[in-house]
């Protein structure tokens, strides 16, 4: 069962009252043995115990995503 190791950052959901993005990592996500990821969670709610939308990228696509998010940040 997978467990999120830490909490690295918690931000401020933009257009919501009291929604959270939580960037994380979490261990053994697909199973025992399986490679740490790092996991981003959107809470509309930030008390609630599950977040309404999850990503969980391996560590080798880190850099790529991020330069992907960029463009997507320029044409918004």
């Amino acid at each position: 069962m997978s467990q999120l190791k830490k909490v690295i950052e918690t931000l401020h959901l933009d257009g919501t009252e009291n929604g959270k993005i939580e960037i994380g990592i979490l261990n053994e996500p697909y199973g025992e043995g399986s490679d740490s990821v790092a996991s981003i969670g959107i809470f509309l709610n930030s008390d609630a115990a599950d977040p309404n939308w999850k990503v969980h990228l391996p560590k080798a696509n880190i850099d790529a995503v991020i330069a992907a998010l960029q463009k997507a940040k320029e044409e918004m």
